[in-house]
């Protein structure tokens, strides 16, 4: 008797144990809800972020977490932009999860460079940096085919040349805040090298 009341005891600790791991479990993102969500965002990137306008990211493929970050920036005002900050304003944690992994599930098309010789220099400044000028080589952070670091660095590969471009100058212009490491970068490049290494990841994959 005494070894079945252990017995039961054990098991219903077991039991009690699971259900309070599956409780705190984070919840798996919905992606129905998620492409709800990016419905309301088709007007600037599309109904599934795929190559819209050259002003405006392409999200397909985009790491989730580096997506949820951003809209969390956004919403919190720490990376300025009036009409991001509106349609930021209302989501909850997890619908920014939500359309996050669906946009993250879809595969973008691969993009090109439009300028052989810009595509050159950026290629030497993505791949071994300007050393004269501490400027570091962009593959340390967001890996040789553009691909990034989960969690960590953002997806570059194939990403419209004149978003890019854009990202750069407001980083160096102090314009966009909510990253130290690519202000500092930013700020020791000239236009041609931003427009030279925004060409190279267009056809980058």
């Amino acid at each position: 008797m005494k070894f079945a009341s252990v017995l039961l005891s054990c098991c219903l600790f077991a039991a009690f144990s699971a259900s309070a791991n599956e409780a705190h479990a984070p919840a798996k993102p919905d992606l129905a809800k998620g492409a709800a969500t990016a419905a309301v965002c088709s007007a600037c990137h599309s109904s599934d972020g795929s190559r819209g306008s050259p002003a405006q990211p392409i999200l397909q493929g985009q790491h989730p977490e580096y997506l949820v970050k951003q809209l969390t920036e956004f919403k919190q005002g720490t990376r300025a932009n009036a009409i991001m900050s509106g349609m930021a304003a209302p989501l909850s944690d997890g619908d920014m999860k939500n359309v996050a992994a669906f946009y993250a599930s879809k595969q973008a098309k691969p993009g090109f460079a439009k300028n052989a010789d810009l595509a050159a220099l950026g290629e030497k400044i993505y791949r071994g940096g300007v050393a004269e000028r501490s400027i570091p080589a962009c593959a340390g952070c967001h890996s040789p085919n553009g691909a990034g670091i989960p969690s960590q660095y953002p997806r570059l590969g194939g990403q419209h040349a004149d978003y890019t471009e854009a990202q750069l100058t407001a980083f160096r212009g102090g314009v966009r805040k909510n990253s130290t490491q690519m202000t500092g970068v930013a700020a020791k490049m000239n236009d041609h090298e931003i427009k030279a290494v925004a060409d190279y990841i267009a056809g980058l994959h």
